[in-house]
């Protein structure tokens, strides 16, 4: 029987998976101690004719991306970056924002990436909480930022469009297209567009990279912590780096020169961790999607030949919806990864047969990670792997099953909250050390643990199995909704006394947002309050995040100490759903 409790352990287990040999420093695998660009140019010192990312029928070799990336370094220094300032990146995956998160990295700066899709509440938080003096953004999305930039430290603001990234004559064929709904954003001398902005690298002819340490703050991310509050997580060189080695040795045919497709987007961990860096440290390309249909997907999954894809849930769902499409051919593909949320034994089995009618060779690899881990911290082997289980941590990462309430170590097969420690952990959540302390602490040996707030049961072979959520939280289409946020500013709304909100079962979301509902006194709960309500909630969420559904209620029911029971309207919703599909 195998407790998978102690480093000991996680190294006998990974190396007679992985077949992977310890070093002398105590660790399974041996780690860079560059930055997250100083690991691009090396990628690029030794592969400078690979193709590093294609865009849209657009190739870059790494050798040209090199160039951009310090190009774009420059004009950050001409701008008056200086180190250890933040440049918040709201941007789809497209070339400059690509090039811009590693330059700011070679510039001495750190890149604070956030949804470009974000309300102008989230926007100001964010710039707010990361002190960002640059913000780099498309131009179709500018009217969110100008109403909020005079509260904020930023001293100049970057205006981009898909065109900047496209090669000739693609970029003018979409200037005159789509293009021209945009409205011209004008340049002032602190607002600029991204033609100008690069001009000043060129002009340029001072000092650009700076010296930066692995521990060194890098990126920050932004999650609810344990506690549903959204908070700046600041991840290091050495995280990503760390990450970038830790995917190699899991996925040990990843080779120089193998595709993979980045549809995740480069603000959340999975997409920026895994199908961005991890990637470009291994002489990989990375083929960024901006924008995705499950019909043009699954065609350029076939059409490029790609090595791998990665996704959420909801994305595989997507494309089982696809109609079907003749001559598909998926027989290059070395791995398929699910993170972001729970992946169904059920939505596997088909997406599994899905794969194999198309010729694949692999099935889905499920993982598990937090944005206080960057990314996938655990992942199903390729071969052996248990039916519901999240896998097995990756090489250095330890995993524990703690009781939620005394913290102290539960036996193998018992559920209680997962905690983590290993070279993933983040440095912090930026300006807050109270929420840094109760999420991160140190056991009587110095090791840092992660306290996720997930559920969690690991066997006697090792496999985590996760069994849910300690905090609250709604997993909507891939991303995190805490529900308290979405409460608060509901009941900011004039004809609003309380509210709650829960997840509802969704098969193509996994969850949607319901919001149950009290009006203030003489408010009439009829459908103009609902619209007046819903249309109030789009100008202050992303889509992702803002209700789907408002039920009102004259109350709502309470527990026995008087907090609203959100678990008691959950189990009210799953029963009336039931009977509606019975009915």
């Amino acid at each position: 029987m195998i407790s998978f409790r102690k480093k000991e352990d996680t190294r006998d287990i990974f190396e007679k998976l992985y077949n992977t040999d310890s070093n002398s420093a105590g660790t399974i695998l041996n780690y860079y101690e560059g930055t997250i660009c100083d690991a691009l140019f090396r990628a690029a010192d030794i592969y400078p004719g690979y193709i590093a990312y294609e865009f849209l029928g657009r190739k870059v070799s790494y050798k040209n991306m090199r160039k951009q990336v310090e190009l774009c370094a420059k004009a950050l220094k001409s701008s008056g970056l200086q180190p250890g300032e933040s440049v918040t990146i709201a941007l789809p995956n497209c070339p400059q924002a690509l090039c811009l998160f590693y330059a700011v990295n070679l510039a001495g700066g750190v890149a604070s990436m956030i949804h470009p899709l974000s309300s102008e509440m989230e926007i100001e938080y964010y710039l707010k909480t990361s002190r960002s003096v640059m913000v780099v953004t498309l131009d179709q999305l500018f009217g969110k930022f100008k109403n909020i930039l005079d509260k904020t430290e930023v001293r100049l603001t970057i205006i981009t469009g898909i065109q900047d990234g496209l090669a000739f004559p693609k970029n003018v064929a979409y200037k005159m297209t789509a293009g021209r709904k945009t409205e011209k954003v004008e340049e002032t001398d602190c607002i600029f567009r991204w033609q100008t902005f690069m001009q000043l690298g060129k002009d340029y002819e001072g000092p650009y990279a700076e010296s930066r340490l692995a521990q060194d703050p890098a990126v920050i991310l932004f999650s609810g912590g344990t506690t549903g509050t959204t908070k700046g997580v600041v991840l290091t060189n050495y995280n990503f780096n760390a990450q970038a080695i830790m995917i190699k040795a899991t996925v040990p045919v990843l080779s120089p020169g193998d595709k993979f497709i980045a549809a995740m987007p480069m603000f959340h961990g999975f997409g920026l961790g895994i199908c961005i860096h991890c990637m470009l440290y291994a002489g990989a390309c990375s083929i960024l999607i901006p924008r995705f249909t499950a019909k043009s997907y699954v065609k350029l999954i076939s059409e490029s030949k790609c090595s791998y894809f990665a996704g959420v849930p909801t994305l595989f769902e997507a494309i089982l919806r696809v109609p079907p499409i003749h001559g598909l051919d998926f027989s290059n593909l070395k791995g398929i990864f699910s993170g972001g949320d729970s992946l169904s034994p059920e939505l596997k089995d088909r997406f599994d047969k899905f794969l194999a009618d198309h010729n694949s060779p692999v099935q889905v690899r499920e993982g598990y990670g937090a944005t206080e881990t960057l990314s996938a911290c655990c992942l199903s082997p390729k071969e052996g792997a248990k039916r519901g289980s999240i896998g097995i941590p990756f090489a250095d990462m330890e995993f524990r099953i703690v009781d939620h309430d005394t913290g102290k170590e539960l036996p193998v097969g018992e559920t209680g909250e997962i905690i983590i420690s290993g070279p993933l952990i983040m440095k912090e959540y930026i300006g807050n050390p109270e929420e840094t302390a109760q999420t991160l602490r140190e056991d009587k040996n110095g090791t840092r643990w992660l306290y996720t707030g997930d559920l969690g049961m690991i066997d006697e072979d090792g496999f985590v199995f996760f069994k849910g959520r300690a905090k609250r939280m709604i997993i909507a289409s891939g991303y995190n909704v805490y529900p308290n946020q979405v409460e608060a500013v509901l009941e900011e709304h004039p004809k609003v006394e309380k509210s709650c909100v829960i997840g509802v079962a969704d098969k193509y979301r996994m969850q949607k947002i319901k919001a149950f509902v009290v009006l203030k006194q003489n408010v009439e709960p009829n459908e103009d309050t609902r619209k007046e309500l819903m249309e109030y909630c789009k100008t202050k969420f992303a889509k992702y995040a803002k209700p789907n559904e408002i039920e009102f209620r004259d109350s709502l029911p309470t527990t026995k100490i008087g907090k609203t029971d959100f678990r008691k309207l959950e189990e009210e919703e799953k029963i009336a759903r039931e009977a509606k599909q019975v009915s």
